[in-house]
Parts: structure tokens; C-alpha cells; sequence
């Protein structure tokens, strides 16, 4: 979407203008009166006292008093016309900022997020004008991130349904005769489909933080060991190695078991899909501070630098020209199912890797528990 500034605000709010110049305009005019009400109390005392009593008082009122109020009064206008001035300009500077921004917000609501407003001053009104332009910013990102997902999403159900729709039209018309593997194939699209439908409705509740969790202490091995079981058929069948360890005498950690495992066999799949026949992936675990850091790394396609910040993003794919059949079935929000999970336990993720052909390494934490918490083995 394209972004451009608002050139000009249709009109100047009169409520907060108003009310702007008419404070401006009192200070000025309440400093003028205190100034001359003071000043004819002070002064003919003050020139009493130095031009000799009564005498110097009553040459006061006849010649000095006179003049030194029609000076007063000149200067008094004279300051008023001037702070009405610089109340005017003042209340218009602060109200015509806050119109760009309110001009900008209707935009906003009604659509363009592409809107922006100028940041003249470094002052509060220039960090409201950078805030909202901050907000703005963040709303476009989401909604190109939402245009993005109902597409992606429309883009993997198409395959699916195609296929449904052609051989259940072919098998009505008779063109298609039932067999064991047309039966097989139209499991094998709704189970994809249906896994897709559980990815995204678990990966909303994640994101949400609507998922229930069962944190309790859990040993790492314990998780790379039930992980590593659950996966191993997979490797077996591709001819890939699976090496699953964890280094020294690892505390346990604080976590829902299931979705960790989940989270630990997301990653193993992902470095399986990408790693060819007789390579390597290498499940660990070591301490850092006050967390197990897990660590799956695979002799794989590796990724390029440009591809690292995306790689947990709803839907993305490396190879765009690779289907998800290619690619071995992912629904293509298995990682970022992982990412949410692992910060719903209070963990972080990322990923590393060398370059395209030199393998990747997906790596996330869970807190440790404390020494204190736990019994002694």
C-alpha cells in the first residue's frame, strides 16, 4: 500500500483552539491588570515619600499620575494585542498538529493504513506525531500479515479440494472406477486438509495464550528420548541418522511434557524433510544460565541469511516453487505453531545456519527448575 502525507487538515478544530487562545489571552490580560493595579498603589507612595510628603503626592496626581496611566494603558494594550498574537499562533501550532493526527486516524479506521503524519518538532507534540506513526506502521504490517495469511491459507486449501472435487466428480460420472488407492488418495487429501484446519486452530489458541498447559518438571533426556521414539520410523524409512543426547546432568525443566515434545518433534520433522538420504540430525541439550537450551541440527539444505527472520512465520516457504506435497506434507505452520508454544512457556526460539548447503540449526529454550525445587538424585 502506497504511504503519502496528509498535505493539509480540512479545518481548524475551533473547541481546543478556542479554548487554547482564550487561556493565552487571560494570562496576558489578568499580568496587564495586576500591573497596573500594583503600580497605582505603589507608585504615588513610593513619590510621595521621595519628592517631600503631601506636596510631592498632590504634584503626583496633578502631573505625573495622568501621564504615567496613559503610558500604562498604551503599553497595557499594546502587550494584550501582542499575547493575543502569540496565543493565536501558539493555539494553531498545537491544534494544527493534533488535526493531522486526527485526520490521519479516521483514514486509518476507515482502511488506509498507509497513512502518516509529519514529525515537525522534537518536542511532545513531534513524539504523538512519531507514535502514531509507530501504530500506524505496526497496522499496515498486520494487515499485510493478514492479507498474507488469507491467501497463503486459500492457496494450500486449493490443492485439496481440487483433488476432492475431481475424483468425487470422476467417481459420480463413472469415469473414475473405485478402488483401493482412489479411496486411499481421498483419505490422504481430507486428513491433510484436516490437519491443516487443527494446525491453525491450535496455533490461534497459542498466539491467543488460550492453550491449557500442564507445566510440571520434566527431564530434557526424557523429552529428546520420547521426541526421538516417536520419529525414528521416519528416519528409518528415509535412511537419515537420528543422534539424540543430552550433556552432563541436566536439571529438569518447567513445562507442559506433551507440548514440548510436540514442539522438539515440529523441529525434528522439519530438519528430516530438508536433510537428504543418508545425512545426519543431532538432537541435544545443554545448560545456559538459567535454561536448557534444545538444539536440532541437521547436514540439510542449509538457509540463506535472507530467509532466517521468516522462518517462523505462518505459511512461508523457502522454495516458492516447491509445493507443500514436495516438501513432504507440512502444513506450513509448524513453526510457528513451535514459536508460540515455546513463548507460552516462557522460552525463546531461533535458528542459525552457514549458508545454503551447510545445514541449519534450530535452537529454543525452557526455564530450568531450580536446584531447590526439585530433589536431590
Amino acid at each position: 500500500m502506497r504511504r503519502r502525507f496528509i498535505k493539509r487538515p480540512r479545518r481548524l478544530s475551533r473547541g481546543l483552539g478556542a479554548r487554547l487562545f482564550i487561556s493565552h489571552f487571560l494570562v496576558a490580560l489578568v499580568g496587564a491588570l495586576t500591573t497596573l493595579t500594583v503600580t497605582f498603589i505603589l507608585v504615588p507612595v513610593v513619590f510621595g515619600r521621595l519628592a517631600g510628603g503631601m506636596e510631592g503626592a498632590a504634584a503626583f496626581g496633578r502631573f505625573f499620575g495622568p501621564s504615567l496611566l496613559y503610558s500604562l494603558l498604551g503599553a497595557g494594550l499594546a502587550a494584550t494585542a501582542a499575547a493575543a498574537v502569540a496565543g493565536l499562533l501558539v493555539s494553531r501550532r498545537v491544534v494544527g498538529s493534533l488535526r493531522y493526527v486526527v485526520e490521519a486516524t479516521r483514514r486509518i479506521a476507515s482502511g488506509r493504513y498507509g497513512e502518516r503524519v509529519p514529525v515537525r518538532d522534537d518536542d511532545e507534540l513531534g513524539e504523538l506525531s512519531a507514535s502514531f506513526n509507530a501504530m500506524a506502521r505496526a497496522l499496515d504490517e498486520a494487515e499485510r500479515r493478514r492479507m498474507e495469511v488469507i491467501y497463503d491459507l486459500s492457496h494450500e486449501l486449493r490443492t485439496p479440494l481440487s483433488t476432492l472435487r475431481g475424483y468425487t466428480e470422476g467417481l459420480a460420472d463413472g469415469v473414475i472406477e473405485p478402488s483401493e488407492d482412489t479411496w486411499a488418495l481421498l483419505r490422504v487429501e481430507a486428513d491433510r486438509m484436516g490437519r491443516l484446519v487443527d494446525d491453525l486452530r491450535r496455533l490461534s489458541q497459542a498466539e491467543a495464550g488460550q492453550l491449557a498447559l500442564d507445566l510440571a518438571p520434566i527431564s530434557p533426556a526424557e523429552i529428546i528420548r520420547l521426541a526421538a521414539e516417536k520419529m525414528r520410523p521416519a528416519f528409518e524409512e528415509k535412511d537419515v541418522a537420528l543422534v539424540g543426547f543430552a550433556s552432563g546432568e541436566l536439571p529438569p525443566v518447567m513445562a507442559d511434557s506433551d507440548r514440548v515434545v510436540q514442539v522438539l518433534m515440529n523441529l525434528v520433522s522439519n530438519a528430516l524433510r530438508h536433510t537428504p538420504r543418508t545425512g545426519r540430525v543431532t538432537v541435544s541439550a545443554s545448560l545456559a544460565g538459567g535454561e536448557v537450551v534444545f538444539e536440532v541440527e541437521d547436514t540439510g539444505e542449509g538457509l540463506a541469511p535472507e530467509h532466517l527472520p521468516h522462518v517462523f512465520e505462518r505459511f512461508y516457504r523457502v522454495d516458492k516453487s516447491r509445493s507443500r506435497a514436495e516438501a513432504g506434507g507440512g502444513s506450513g505452520v509448524g513453526l510457528a505453531i513451535s514459536k508460540a508454544l515455546v513463548e507460552a512457556m516462557d522460552g525463546r526460539i531461533w535458528v542459525a545456519s552457514s549458508g545454503v548447503g551447510h545445514g541449519a540449526s534450530f535452537r529454543f529454550t525452557i526455564p530450568a527448575v531450580r536446584a531447590a525445587s526439585y530433589p536431590d538424585s
